[in-house]
């Protein structure tokens, strides 16, 4: 359903039915408990300053829609430079929305893969066909980007004979489906390149989404959670199989740098 429609629909409930904003502040808190008691991370996970993976970061975003359900521009540009830095061939993304994270990736990467609901499903959630319609926009033509309509949970991945060397989930966020494709991406990883990126693992920069991260936890192996990292300035969280210098979010903290940001839009 679209996410606009959603939000008005909830604000209506919620004023309809005051009490339920407590159930939803319940909800989150339960998910936040569940991380503290079962892995001992009040202050979500570590964070890695986006200037220790790249000193010199330097990025550009194309195309960028800047509309409703897209991603941080730092959150495209994370995952475009992962892929640069570690000489990226085959690349996975579970949810596609416009495609702007897909073609972003696919400007450096030779074999791209996304999957997404099929529309007729993605039909049955929603009456508004222009949603439906805005799936793959920007993706839909180009060359190296294989397009798989699919629902990621019950998807056969072994059917594509390929080990990814990078995996970014961005599909549906609750906490059953996160932790399902956190469990696939590990089957179906690179063991020796083995990037994995998860958007929205955070609701902001600075706090964290409890339900995504718990649902990511819960999926990675024992043995591969010490490699998990939030990255700073963005929403994401990342795997890369190695320790990273790294250290917990304080909110507010001030500053440690600047980004500079030249943006221009052309009619398409």
């Amino acid at each position: 359903m679209h996410k606009i429609k959603k939000f008005f629909q909830a604000l209506l409930i919620i004023l309809q039915k005051p009490f339920l904003l407590n159930e939803v502040i319940h909800s989150q808190n339960k998910y936040q408990k569940r991380v503290i008691e079962k892995y001992g991370l009040k202050d979500g996970l570590p964070t890695v300053d986006l200037l220790k993976l790249f000193p010199r970061f330097h990025e550009t975003i194309e195309p960028v829609a800047f509309l409703e359900g897209g991603s941080m521009v730092t959150d495209i540009a994370l995952i475009k430079s992962l892929a640069k830095k570690y000489a990226v061939e085959n690349f996975l993304e579970i949810g596609t929305w416009r495609g702007e994270s897909i073609a972003n990736v696919a400007s450096v990467v030779k074999n791209c893969y996304t999957v997404n609901l099929p529309d007729h499903d993605i039909l049955e959630l929603t009456e508004d066909a222009d949603y439906v319609k805005s799936h793959r926009f920007f993706s839909n033509e180009l060359p190296n980007v294989k397009h798989i309509s699919a629902n990621s949970l019950e998807f056969d991945f072994d059917s594509l004979n390929t080990k990814f060397d990078m995996i970014f989930i961005d599909g549906d966020h609750h906490y059953d489906s996160v932790k399902k494709d956190t469990e696939t991406a590990f089957k179906i990883i690179n063991p020796e390149k083995s990037i994995i990126v998860w958007h929205d693992c955070m609701r902001s920069p600075e706090f964290a989404r409890w339900e995504v991260l718990l649902g990511i936890l819960d999926g990675c192996p024992e043995n591969k959670r010490q490699y998990l990292y939030h990255v700073s300035n963005t929403l994401c969280a990342v795997y890369m199989g190695k320790k990273i210098e790294s250290d917990y979010m304080t909110p507010y903290r001030l500053p440690n740098k600047k980004f500079i940001v030249e943006i221009r839009a052309q009619e398409i």
